[in-house]
């Protein structure tokens, strides 16, 4: 049964970053996967005293984060996660760029082996203004967490928060947590399973393992 977190997000960093620090707990071994400029990596490191390591396509955001003290190595979530040894990790993020990846279930699969937990988030494609756009206008939306056009876009694989649940079964993957954000950035109290979440969550945080 799925537990909707009950977190109080603050206001300084991302508001998705925030609840995915209330998950990872103190002194745990991390692994940020797409890091970008290591601002997540950071907080975790300042806020939890994490074991914090990252991987990071661009040139650019690993020397941000070398500048910055954070330990970032350059690497593509699709071709080397395998380098990792099992469990080498108590948490794997993936923070907003599941869907930048060209196998997104077969990330999933090495993020659950590389960590005990995954803490995967989204943007959720069904939310409502999506819909809207592309019906109404018959162009590609654009959102507040969809706010590139289709032509520079890294995204290459949208899902849906019933497409990704979705997939977590054809992969028998243990959902522990979802939290699933509306528009202002507030915690919803739906499950991940409703319609109504699916409609109108803007952004979507899942806390997954391994069933045993």
């Amino acid at each position: 049964m799925n537990e909707t977190a009950k977190f109080e997000p603050k206001r300084d960093i991302r508001v998705d970053w925030q609840l995915i620090a209330e998950i990872v707990a103190p002194e745990s071994r991390v692994l940020d996967v797409g890091c970008d400029d290591g601002q997540l990596l950071a907080h975790l490191t300042e806020t939890k005293n994490v074991d914090g390591r990252g991987l990071e396509l661009s040139q650019q955001g690993v020397n941000i984060c070398v500048s910055n003290g954070l330990s970032v190595v350059q690497g593509n979530a699709d071709t080397d996660l395998i380098y990792y040894p099992d469990d080498s990790f108590d948490y794997a993020i993936l923070s907003k760029t599941l869907q930048t990846t060209h196998q997104p279930h077969v990330v999933l699969q090495q993020l659950l082996r590389i960590g005990r937990r995954a803490i995967v988030s989204f943007p959720n494609f069904a939310y409502w203004r999506c819909r809207s756009y592309l019906a109404l206008k018959g162009r590609m939306p654009m959102t507040n967490s969809l706010d590139v056009p289709w032509y520079e876009t890294p995204n290459i694989h949208f899902c849906t928060l019933r497409d990704f649940t979705a997939l977590c079964a054809h992969l028998d993957v243990h959902i522990e947590k979802s939290v699933i954000l509306d528009a202002s950035g507030k915690v919803m109290s739906q499950s991940h399973d409703s319609a109504f979440a699916n409609f109108f969550g803007i952004d979507c945080i899942f806390i997954l393992s391994r069933k045993s």
